[in-house]
């Protein structure tokens, strides 16, 4: 038996006591009679269990189960948008998806405010909702997950069968898999993998959708992708009066090294409006946050203008993700993070990227290009966005790969206990609220008093901030380090140009021990400068193609530091500046990329030397 603390018509969110969570799934299968795989696996999908603090999701979705109330939520929050899915149509074999809150409280007897706030009472108006889903579509309530595929795809209220199918696949992937989480509460949820169950697609066709199939995108079959296409276009008299991204004919003529992963900062609409417009940027693809559908925008061969860094550009795939980074709980869904990693891990297959984090970066590793766009460069998707869980969806979780004691380390905090205390989500110098992150800070000594490192390119006459948009003395999940030394529960690592220490304790770690080829300056050399790309040299130029600016930093590698190399690459330009002209890739000086700071960094190939470290 569970126990609900809190009154039945609480206004604010009960408190759930260890260990009640997963009773409270298992209470509420057993009532209404739902397999009790089907009710977790649904749940994991919908929020990964988390309740968010009674605060809603961008679509009006409450508690684990995702009941949406978007008049509650609308009075609640600005950040929240009705646009679940946009093609939905009615009919009368799908719910209301703006209003599943209400017809959970009808089911099951319960307030609203309690089925939106009270987890367990959430978790119970799911399982209503379930139940009465397979009894509408005239199925049994059996005891077999592959008898409730259709049930599930009924309770996405998604407007289309492939949408909804897309959700139902999610769900018995899971079913599958199994997953274990601790939740934003604390709590331990567990679903044991049941690698037989089957999926009985065929029942979605009797939920009276449209087939919803849109024209050919450069998609997986497993992700709902529509086309709304990027203008190229001219808008003005000039020749460079063109927009808004580059013709190319990647990889034949030039390799595609990078994704690029980006949150909008804006709304759905807001960010179509913009990728529409001739003067505005172009991006290869953008994701929905409510159901996780996929927009493409451009073709992949074509160079978008996304990431504020020309080299990146031109050799990489820029995916924006619906969101605003300091409120994850609204916009960092659970559709959103595995629809956007079936798409990466279709990409990085077909180009042949590795799945690591010095090839599938955020927008806040991109180093600037010059010293003067070092402080201007976009920090998303920020400290919440999920690293680890987004790996190991990839299907390439972080793990050791050294003993103890190595000389390289993974980042890797928990990002449920992870919480660094930001702030700025708000308004400035305005506490954050408490949040797991995938970030850490680091400090110029081995003490929580210590200043924070500092960047200077960000803060050259000043300090590193703990705002949630300052990278200055900031490490992120999955990235490597070389070990700089050690003191008690201290790690220092080498972090751009100096030591930067962070707290790893031996009973909670935040890192993994690592082996990876590190590049240090050759000898006698007494620092090395770092680039912001991996421009050819001068002399490689035709003269009929201007030499791009200098991409050498305000910063300096010296001698006796090593950082973690990324890859080999050759110094590539590409040479496009008027609309329908001809474009030239123009190549040259072998670089190594780094992992610098927060943000990569190259070094050219003939000032440095590698060998293994672990």
């Amino acid at each position: 038996m569970f126990v609900l603390v809190g009154p039945a018509g609480a206004a604010t969110p009960a408190v759930v006591m260890p260990g009640v969570l997963q009773e409270a799934f298992t209470a509420a299968a057993q009532r209404y009679h739902v397999p009790i795989d089907v009710l977790l696996a649904v749940s994991y999908i919908e929020s990964r269990w988390d309740a968010h603090a009674g605060r809603p999701s961008v679509s009006g979705g409450y508690g684990p189960m995702h009941l949406t109330d978007l008049r509650a939520a609308l009075a609640q929050s600005h950040s929240v948008a009705d646009d679940r899915d946009d093609t939905a149509g009615s009919s009368a074999k799908t719910p209301d998806p703006s209003r599943t809150a209400a017809l959970a409280a009808s089911l099951t007897g319960l307030p609203e405010d309690r089925i939106r706030l009270d987890p367990a009472a959430n978790i119970a108006g799911g399982a209503a909702l379930l139940a009465t889903d397979q009894e509408t579509l005239g199925q049994p309530l059996t005891s077999d997950p592959a008898d409730w595929y259709g049930a599930v795809a009924r309770y996405s209220g998604s407007g289309t069968q492939a949408a909804a199918a897309d959700f139902a696949d999610e769900v018995f992937d899971v079913i599958r898999s199994g997953e274990a989480h601790t939740t934003d509460s604390g709590q331990r949820v567990a679903l044991a993998a049941q690698p037989a169950v089957a999926s009985r697609t065929a029942q979605v066709r009797a939920l009276d959708l449209p087939a919803g199939h849109s024209e050919h995108t450069e998609c997986p079959s497993s992700v709902r992708c529509t086309w709304i296409s990027a203008p190229y276009e001219q808008y003005g008299p000039e020749p460079t009066d063109y927009g808004n991204h580059d013709l190319a004919e990647r990889p034949k003529e030039s390799s595609i090294a990078y994704i690029v992963i980006h949150t909008t900062e804006s709304t759905w609409d807001d960010a179509i409006r913009l990728v529409k417009e001739p003067t505005y940027l172009g991006w290869h693809y953008t994701v929905r946050s409510s159901d996780g559908a996929i927009a493409q925008h451009l073709a992949t061969k074509d160079v978008g203008w996304h990431a504020g860094n020309w080299y990146i550009n031109a050799k990489a795939i820029g995916i924006e993700h619906e969101a605003f980074l300091a409120d994850p709980d609204a916009w960092f869904t659970e559709a959103m993070y595995r629809s956007s990693a079936r798409l990466v891990r279709y990409l990085a297959h077909r180009f042949r990227i590795p799945l690591d984090r010095q090839h599938i970066i955020g927008h806040d590793n991109v180093p600037g290009l010059t010293p003067d766009a070092v402080a201007g460069m976009h920090t998303d998707p920020g400290p919440y966005w999920d690293w680890a869980h987004y790996f190991r969806l990839l299907g390439v979780p972080f793990h050791a790969t050294a003993g103890s004691g190595a000389g390289v380390v993974t980042i890797d905090p928990s990002y449920s206990r992870n919480e660094p205390a930001f702030t700025g989500c708000v308004s400035r110098d305005e506490p954050c609220a408490a949040h797991g992150s995938s970030a850490l800070l680091l400090h110029m000594a081995p003490s929580d008093s210590a200043p924070l490192v500092n960047d200077v390119g960000l803060h050259p006459n000043g300090q590193s901030t703990t705002d949630v948009n300052d990278t200055g003395a900031r490490v992120s999940a999955g990235q490597q380090y070389v070990v700089a030394a050690r003191r008690g529960e201290w790690t220092a690592i080498w972090y751009l140009g100096r030591k930067a220490w962070l707290r790893d304790p031996h009973r909670r770690r935040v890192t993994l021990p690592a082996r990876a080829m590190v590049a240090t300056p050759r000898r006698g050399l007494a620092s090395i400068p770092v680039y912001g790309g991996a421009f050819p040299e001068a002399s490689t130029f035709p003269t009929d193609i201007p030499v791009p600016v200098d991409t050498t930093l305000q910063y300096r590698l010296p001698a006796g530091q090593s950082y973690v190399v990324g890859g080999k690459v050759t110094g590539e330009y590409y040479y496009s500046t008027t609309y329908k002209a001809p474009q030239t890739w123009v190549r040259g000086t072998k670089y190594y990329e780094i992992q610098f700071g927060q943000r990569l960094g190259f070094v050219r190939a003939s000032d440095v030397t590698l060998h293994p470290l672990r």
